[in-house]
């Protein structure tokens, strides 16, 4: 079950604010608990069990970190910290990771591991990172231990964030989880917030995701330049959409249940460097490995050589913690590379050019990113990057792009715009008056034209299920 569907937007959404709103507030957390279970079960029954185990297992040892600390017992506590991470890892490995290793060392000789071919668990690489921070932020000092089960199962398993993120810090969550506020004002703000985000995905990423298929199945022999950069904006444009939309829905739902989610997309296609642009990009993830593995690494307080073998770690993690394939861990260490050449010479030279080449700079690098990380067959990944840098076989251009760039030039002159703050700045300086008018009739207009389309389109992908 996603978000944007209408079994999601009809059936079970209101279902769930029913019951958790008539709950009285002492089983708020229960009835919450139980629905995210029946919505995780609802896709995958099966692994609702190693979901439970996961945080029957980090519930305990969270304990005992916070036990042994108490008693001054440094050692243990640590020890607790660290099988925590090691079972959180191998969790991870084991059903994200495995048959790709086995493949790869099979397809050097070494045949020692079979191949299972089991079902990713959705969502696997975001509650297991959640659930990781709760057993180090206790070993810190910087949250307290959650002695109520059903607390901790709801910083797990809490639906608006469980699938598509944004990723949660348990120091972040822990009072929000167990106090908060309703209100109506509240409510309605979260209503607001949920359709646009399901407008960007349904409206916007779907659409312009269909050129991007496009493109993305053209043989290299029938690619040219102009199509292949045509196809990669098409895809960065899809991803910004797809994802920010599911965040924003996430945001929403929270504040219908009295939860403030953090903010995890901050219009990265305005940022004028590389760095700026991953301060404004899935800004959860890239604070949680700044937090837990690029500070205890030794962040900035290193010398020049630790600094890049740092970033180059954190990024290499980064990507490969996208998908089990080496056009992810390419993507991430291209990003490494960009951002210790920005560190230690390109940021200085940027901040003296004027802004809109370090927009450009910024833009052209990160489309070129994106069709790194969207194709996993190195052999088709090569083809396509040689079109985009003029070695394509179809010549500059043809009638096909000349086609599609007219069919889609409202879409993307729409998607451009939405994908900066221009329209948030021109709504802000409308008198009041006009903004209470014309709210409603839009959230109305958004609504009844998301789901029009989603009863009519049997295209709605969502790019971050395989996470």
């Amino acid at each position: 079950m996603v978000f944007s569907s209408p079994l999601f937007l009809f059936f079970y959404l209101p279902v769930v604010l029913a019951a958790y709103h008539s709950t009285p507030n002492r089983y708020k957390n229960l009835t919450l608990l139980l629905f995210s279970l029946v919505f995780y079960a609802w896709g995958e029954p099966v692994y609702i069990f190693v979901m439970l185990a996961s945080i029957t297992v980090n519930y305990l040892l969270g304990r005992l970190v916070y036990r042994f600390r108490k008693r001054q017992k440094e050692r243990k506590a640590r020890l607790a910290v660290a099988g925590s991470v090691v079972f959180n890892l191998a969790l991870l490995f084991f059903f994200k990771y495995w048959d790709f290793t086995a493949s790869n060392l099979a397809a050097i000789g070494l045949g020692g591991m079979s191949v299972f071919g089991l079902a990713l668990p959705i969502g696997i690489s975001f509650y297991t990172f959640q659930i990781m921070s709760y057993t180090i932020d206790v070993y810190r000092g910087d949250a307290p231990v959650q002695k109520n089960f059903i607390n901790i199962g709801i910083f797990v398993t809490m639906f608006p964030h469980l699938m598509a993120g944004p990723i949660l810090l348990y120091k972040d969550m822990d009072a929000q989880i167990n106090s908060r506020q309703h209100s109506a004002e509240k409510f309605a703000s979260g209503v607001q917030i949920f359709i646009i985000g399901l407008a960007k995905k349904v409206l916007l990423a779907n659409n312009i995701g269909k050129l991007w298929d496009v493109y993305s199945a053209m043989p290299a022999s029938q690619l040219t330049v102009a199509g292949a950069w045509l196809g990669a904006i098409a895809f960065s444009l899809q991803i910004y959409f797809d994802f920010c939309g599911y965040s924003e829905m996430a945001i929403g739902l929270g504040r219908m249940l009295g939860f403030e989610l953090k903010r995890n997309f901050d219009y990265p296609y305005v940022s004028k460097s590389v760095t700026e642009f991953w301060r404004r990009w899935h800004i959860s993830l890239s604070s949680w490995f700044r937090d837990y593995v690029y500070i205890p690494l030794g962040g900035n307080r290193v010398g020049v050589p630790r600094l890049c073998v740092n970033l180059l770690i954190v990024w290499g993690l980064t990507g490969i913690w996208h998908g089990a394939s080496w056009n992810f861990l390419l993507w991430g260490l291209y990003y490494g590379v960009l951002l210790i050449a920005e560190k230690l010479l390109l940021k200085r030279l940027l901040d003296r050019l004027p802004a809109a080449f370090g927009h450009l700079y910024t833009l052209l690098l990160v489309v070129i990113g994106w069709a790194i990380f969207s194709i996993e067959d190195f052999g088709s990944l090569l083809g396509y990057l040689r079109a985009m840098f003029g070695m394509a076989a179809g010549g500059l251009f043809d009638s096909a792009f000349l086609y599609y760039i007219v069919s889609y030039l409202p879409t993307l002159a729409v998607l451009g715009l939405a994908s900066v703050p221009l329209g948030a700045q021109l709504w802000n300086h409308l008198p009041s008056t006009m903004q209470k008018a014309a709210l409603p009739l839009l959230l109305l207009a958004g609504m009844v034209l998301c789901t029009a389309y989603l009863v009519d389109a049997t295209y709605n992908p969502f790019l971050y299920f395989r996470f």
